[in-house]
């Protein structure tokens, strides 16, 4: 996809898209604030650009020819959410140890095997362009303002939360969206 304008509107897209990194990005929003948050933006690009890089270089046509590793990714990436809600879901009981539970670390994890980057590396983003490092750079910038856009909501649910005398509600929702991601990819080769 070398539109430029194309580009951008399909990446935005995507990326606006609630899934299991957006739903950390918020969470964290709204346990931590918008400030304590930003960090997390840094790890979801890092987290996109070797995913996509990876996949859009190596992992693609290796999966494409394999079919029991595709599933095999899919169910480990699956198992992976699961354990990120469950440890959402356990935190949201102290909401001190709830804002310390959405880190860089786990962002990055959880960016890093989305299913979004397969979309992005195999049908969006032009790695083999001849400019196609632009693109990432592009990619990479509209991450951190989508990002900025989940984050702040984050904080608004959480306000809203507090003030409502609720704060384990926003992590115990964030652990159910992100499980509902885990079950529709750990499901999903069944219904074939």
């Amino acid at each position: 996809m070398t539109d430029p304008v194309l580009f951008v509107l399909a990446v935005l897209a995507l990326l606006a898209t609630p899934g299991p990194t957006n739903t950390l990005l918020a969470t964290a929003g709204a346990a931590a604030g918008f400030r304590r948050a930003l960090p997390l933006i840094p790890a979801e690009a890092t987290g996109y650009l070797i995913s996509i890089s990876l996949i859009g270089y190596l992992l693609g046509p290796v999966v494409a020819a394999s079919p029991t590793l595709g599933l095999t990714l899919r169910l480990l990436v699956g198992l992976y959410l699961l354990h990120v809600a469950w440890k959402l879901w356990h935190g949201a009981a102290s909401p001190a140890a709830g804002a310390g539970i959405v880190t860089p670390a786990r962002v990055f994890m959880t960016t890093l095997l989305n299913p979004k980057a397969i979309v992005f590396a195999l049908g969006i983003v032009p790695l083999q362009a001849e400019a196609g490092w632009l693109y990432l750079a592009a990619f990479a910038g509209l991450t951190a303002g989508v990002a900025l856009g989940w984050i702040g909501v984050g904080a608004l649910m959480g306000r809203a939360a507090e003030a409502a005398g609720r704060t384990g509600l926003v992590p115990r929702v964030g652990a159910a969206a992100v499980s509902a991601f885990a079950v529709v990819l750990l499901t999903a080769p069944l219904l074939r």
